[in-house]
């Protein structure tokens, strides 16, 4: 009796004979037939199944956009190679041996994991893509048009990268997209229109590149988004009114641009949900709308650089959750409310006609701030007196431009990741060789004081230094500084400065 398999066309799973006719073997089979016979059976019970390569085109599309790389120095792409499984290959997932996804990204810390080159076209051939994940590389040149005709495609996160030239207006052909960013690259022109047909869209991070122009309206047709990001670009105009539509959004980032005009009252209809609302860096004016106070889920608010004025409403003693507040550059007015918050990890209040007179106590008891800049705030207190609860994780201390005597040594001695320090014009009088210089400390201010002694020697590791117009007295250490950096002391001298006698 012969015994055959077969695999049929698309290589599937073998087909086995039948083990029940091969029980009722003649018995007067030999037995040397009879071993074949248990062989084969034993052979085909360990066949596996051969798995499939990954189909033609989508192996044509990936090696065609591997030849638009021209510089793969930690070679990302070593594994791309033609006659083999594309399913197998780096940063390539698969379902029914059809290429689904494409995802490679670099290491920011790492120069040399980038990928050089454009996204070439022929990705189109990848009927069944849905996420292009390509972040942290160098890739340069337009977006494909064609690409914008892939049928499944869902998800497109092309992230610090080169891109350049206009959004495609065919970006509007994808309406089954769930998130789109193109977030720190380089597209200039104007929002494509087009966009307010992706009524998927959940996330739409456009921020970190050159677009100019308005925000068009029909964007208020999103009514999915959870994060809107138009931060740093060249966008001006008012912030249309169209935020209620956006009954599910949690990030709404729209910072350094040319936004003028006040805040739109439809904001005020993200109360529930938002968690990070940032304004700043703008030319918008007003008054801070006391709605705001109604924002009790809201973490970070951010309204710096801009030309708010009047009071900080009252309400604001509801923002309870709130851990980064940045109202610094306006021309907001005494009084300040006490807020009731547990922890703040950042505050900055710089540079508007406040007069605290005092560091607010909800800051001084906070047992998580890392960041607090209060320059030019009407702080009126002996430095040795103020005694915040934590100082070991602060990173930036500012509290230029006020009237501040006694010495910082005690605080900023007990802190052992500071970055930078700044307290120029006020009445400091301390030993600088009495300061310990951490690691990490980058930036230091302490001109127009009463410093006196000599300049340590651990300055030279700094980025930036001014101890201009003090007491300072001695030769310098070896530093990169500019002379402006000390001048107006008793009696420095040494290179930049004159030589010593």
């Amino acid at each position: 009796m012969p015994i055959a398999f077969y695999l049929t066309p698309s290589f599937s799973k073998p087909i086995l004979p039948n083990l029940e006719l091969l029980s009722q073997t003649p018995k007067n089979m030999n037995m040397k037939k009879l071993s074949f016979l248990l062989l084969a059976i034993v052979t085909l019970r360990c066949l596996k199944p051969i798995s499939a390569a990954c189909h033609v085109d989508d192996e044509a599309g990936l090696l065609a956009f591997k030849s638009g790389i021209t510089a793969d120095p930690s070679n990302k792409l070593s594994s791309w190679k033609p006659g083999t499984d594309c399913c197998t290959w780096a940063g390539i997932n698969c379902l029914n041996n059809r290429v689904t996804s494409l995802s490679l990204g670099g290491q920011p810390d790492q120069p040399n994991t980038f990928l050089s080159g454009k996204i070439s076209p022929s990705l189109a051939k990848l009927k069944f893509l849905d996420g292009i994940y390509l972040q942290n590389l160098n890739l340069s040149g337009p977006f494909p048009d064609i690409l914008f005709e892939l049928p499944n495609l869902q998800y497109v996160y092309i992230e610090h990268n080169r891109l350049s030239g206009r959004i495609p207006d065919k970006i509007g052909n994808l309406t089954q997209l769930g998130a789109l960013s193109f977030y720190y690259n380089q597209f200039t022109g104007p929002i494509p229109s087009s966009i307010s047909k992706l009524t998927r869209l959940t996330q739409l991070n456009l921020g970190g590149n050159l677009l100019t122009g308005s925000i068009p309206y029909g964007i208020k047709s999103l009514k999915s988004l959870t994060l809107f990001n138009l931060e740093q670009n060249g966008l001006s105009g008012p912030i249309p009114d169209f935020f209620s539509s956006f009954s599910e959004l949690r990030i709404l980032r729209l910072s350094r641009n040319k936004f003028s005009g006040k805040i739109p009252a439809s904001i005020s209809a993200l109360a529930p949900k938002l968690a990070y609302l940032e304004l700043g860096h703008n030319a918008l004016t007003g008054q801070i709308p006391d709605f705001l106070g109604n924002f009790k889920a809201l973490d970070t608010l951010d309204l710096s650089y801009n030309g708010f004025s009047g009071i900080v409403p009252q309400r604001f003693v509801n923002l309870t959750k709130i851990f980064n507040l940045d109202l610094s550059h306006n021309y907001l007015t005494d009084p300040f409310p006490q807020l009731k918050v547990k922890g703040i990890e950042s505050l900055d209040l710089s540079y508007n006609s406040f007069h605290l007179n005092q560091i607010p106590k909800w800051v001084t008891s906070s047992p998580i701030i890392y960041s607090l800049k209060l320059a030019k705030c009407g702080i009126k207190l002996k430095l040795e007196d103020w005694k915040p609860a934590e100082t070991y994780f602060y990173d930036f201390i500012d509290l230029s431009e006020n009237e501040i005597t006694g010495s910082p040594i005690g605080l900023l001695n007990k802190t052992d990741f500071l970055v930078g320090f700044s307290a120029s014009g006020n009445k400091l009088k301390f030993n600088l060789e009495s300061l310990r210089i951490v690691k990490t400390l980058k930036q230091l201010d302490l001109s127009r004081n009463l410093v006196f002694g000599k300049v340590p020697s651990g300055v030279s590791g700094l980025d930036r230094l001014n101890v201009s117009h003090n007491h300072l007295c001695g030769p310098l250490p070896a530093t990169k500084f500019a002379a402006s950096a000390f001048l107006g002391n008793d009696c420095l001298c040494g290179a930049p400065l004159a030589p010593c006698k």
